[in-house]
């Protein structure tokens, strides 16, 4: 069993950066948001609604946090395997687990880059 190491850091993102209605304007919010909608599509819809909106959260996912700067071979590794399970719509994650691991991450490389991160706003991500 996994203990959310960074729970209040990770509340305050969310609390913060994540609006009620759409696309967040931090990277480190919309990591959360992306997460949090993938862990509610498995586990209250068992992926019933999977489409290419949650296909774009686990590319966003992986791509931001693929960072050979803030994260070492075995950690990538990790992450990446975590994401992938993800993205496998036929068989969804129930488990928290994988989820607040990843939370964890998301927490570890915004502390590694001194802060939030703006971003643009993904036109093509209607989720």
């Amino acid at each position: 069993m996994v203990i959310v190491k960074y729970f209040e850091e990770a509340k305050a993102i969310w609390k913060k950066y994540v609006p009620q209605n759409g696309q967040s304007e931090t990277v480190e919010g919309e990591l959360i948001r992306a997460i949090e909608k993938l862990r509610y599509e498995a586990q209250n819809n068992g992926n019933a609604n999977w489409d290419v909106g949650f296909v774009r959260f686990c590319d966003y996912i992986w791509d931001s946090l693929n960072d050979d700067v803030v994260f070492k071979h075995d950690e990538l590794k990790e992450i990446k395997n975590d994401v992938d399970e993800l993205r496998n719509s036929v068989v969804p994650v129930f488990d928290d687990e994988f989820y607040d691991r990843i939370i964890d991450r998301v927490i570890e490389w915004g502390l590694a880059h001194n802060g939030l991160i703006k971003r643009e706003r993904d036109p093509l991500q209607y989720r």
